[in-house]
């Protein structure tokens, strides 16, 4: 687990972000009784068995799985309440240091909007939007803000996303504390903002895979942009939660020489999409990775879309938040040297994985789920991504002034590379993010 270096706000705590010592709930009042107990060592043991059987590594990564589960079993024997439970059964997964193995709990009928959205660039994370009309926005939350710290803990590149795990999946907030700085600023300021909470009819069904840290996710940010100027075509691409089949007529509207591939923010998706997407861009079959798993598993090939090959200049932009087949796409285009990747390291989350789902109960069903790592990606060049990433060819990173302004560096950068001419100014203003109304 990463270390925490502390810094001079009173907010911080120095230690890796631990689900099982953060406790406070939304205050939704829960019983606990010895039947509630009972349950969450069930959920525990099926967790346990399903890791044991299905868990690409046999070795668990040097761990003693039977003392890992014992070590949690006495935890829950301590427990008082479901969220404890729920966040002692997280870390047990959590511990094993894998992006793609983790505990997806039951879900609820309680959806949260916290009103602000945050990234994190070269190391530092930042406000990227807020919601207008929020409590954040009362507050004086502004887009550029750097987060240094949230709820004491100071957030990492590496600690984000179980942040965002915690705070959407396992305990819910009915408000958030944050220590924050706009550009220039200093010393940090404190801020408490309220959450817009909302109490649905029916329980919520579990959502897309990459949908899990978002109760509002506003699925028009998924659609796929196009924009072309003069002799360039710019490619926002959200994932590759698509049609496979889709993607051979996605390529054809890249209008002209060049191609712009927009990935950040896609954290990854179909396995198939993605060797489609490889295909478009080679005359020839493309070993893509081998996969290592318990068994011999078929490696990933990309068959060649001889008929619908893009032959003009590529430029692939990533970020931090691009995952799975987003970076696998772009150290392909890096290693069969097919063009220039830009931006910054991606996240280093690129395994594959199965999501195992279960039920408890009879009257009252208790569904949860597993994300369960079956195979190691080991790309060409005989290395896995896995928290690595993909370093780009170009490293390019917006400021925190960038943000605050709506300025846009690394695509203006990429569309220079390919002889355009355009500012950052106005390349941020091409792809707006969607609030949920």
């Amino acid at each position: 687990m990463m270390k925490i270096k502390p810094f001079n706000s009173p907010l911080v705590h120095v230690g890796s972000f631990v689900f099982s010592l953060l406790l406070a709930t939304i205050g939704v009042s829960q019983s606990f009784d010895r039947i509630e107990r009972a349950r969450m060592k069930d959920m525990l043991k099926i967790v346990k068995a399903e890791v044991k059987n299905k868990y690409y590594d046999p070795n668990y990564h040097g761990i003693d799985l039977e003392a890992r589960f014992k070590q949690a079993e006495e935890k829950l024997a301590q427990a008082n309440t479901t969220t404890q439970s729920l966040a002692i059964i997280a870390q047990a997964l959590i511990d094993f240091n894998d992006s793609h193995l983790f505990f997806i709990p039951p879900s609820t009928n309680i959806a949260v909007e916290y009103g602000w959205r945050m990234r994190s660039i070269d190391d530092k994370v930042f406000i990227t939007q807020v919601k207008p009309g929020s409590d954040a926005e009362a507050k004086g939350l502004k887009i550029g803000d750097q987060i240094v710290g949230i709820g004491g803990f100071r957030p990492s590149k590496k600690e984000l996303w179980k942040i965002r795990y915690y705070y959407n999946l396992l305990s819910k907030r009915s408000n958030v504390q944050l220590s924050v700085m706009s550009p220039g600023d200093t010393p940090p300021r404190e801020l408490e903002i309220s959450s817009e909470v909302k109490r649905l009819p029916q329980k919520i069904v579990f959502s897309s895979y990459f949908r899990l840290f978002d109760d509002f996710y506003e699925e028009e940010n998924d659609k796929h942009r196009f924009v072309t100027m003069g002799g360039i075509t710019i490619w926002k691409m959200p994932s590759f939660v698509v049609d496979p089949e889709s993607i051979d007529g996605m390529v054809s509207k890249a209008k002209g020489g060049s191609l712009i591939l927009d990935l950040r923010g896609n954290g990854g998706g179909y396995v198939a999409a993605m060797e489609k997407l490889v295909g478009n861009f080679f005359d020839k079959d493309i070993k893509v990775a081998e996969l290592k798993g318990r068994k011999k598993i078929d490696p990933i090939i990309a068959k060649t879309r001889s008929g619908n090959i893009f032959k003009g200049k590529l430029i692939v932009l990533i970020d931090s938040e691009s995952g799975s087949a987003a970076e696998i796409f772009a150290r392909v285009v890096q290693l069969e040297g097919r063009g220039q990747v830009l931006g910054d390291i991606s996240s280093g989350a690129v395994m594959q994985s199965i999501r195992s789902q279960h039920e408890m109960g009879t009257d009252s069903i208790v569904p949860f789920a597993i994300s369960i790592t079956n195979a190691d990606v080991i790309m060409a060049d005989g290395k896995s991504l896995e928290h690595v990433g993909v370093t780009p060819d170009v490293a390019i990173v917006p400021s925190g002034s960038d943000l605050a302004a709506g300025r846009d560096p690394v695509l203006a950068r990429a569309v220079e590379l390919l002889g355009g001419k355009t500012s950052s100014d106005e390349m941020g203003k091409l792809f707006k993010y969607y609030w949920k109304k």
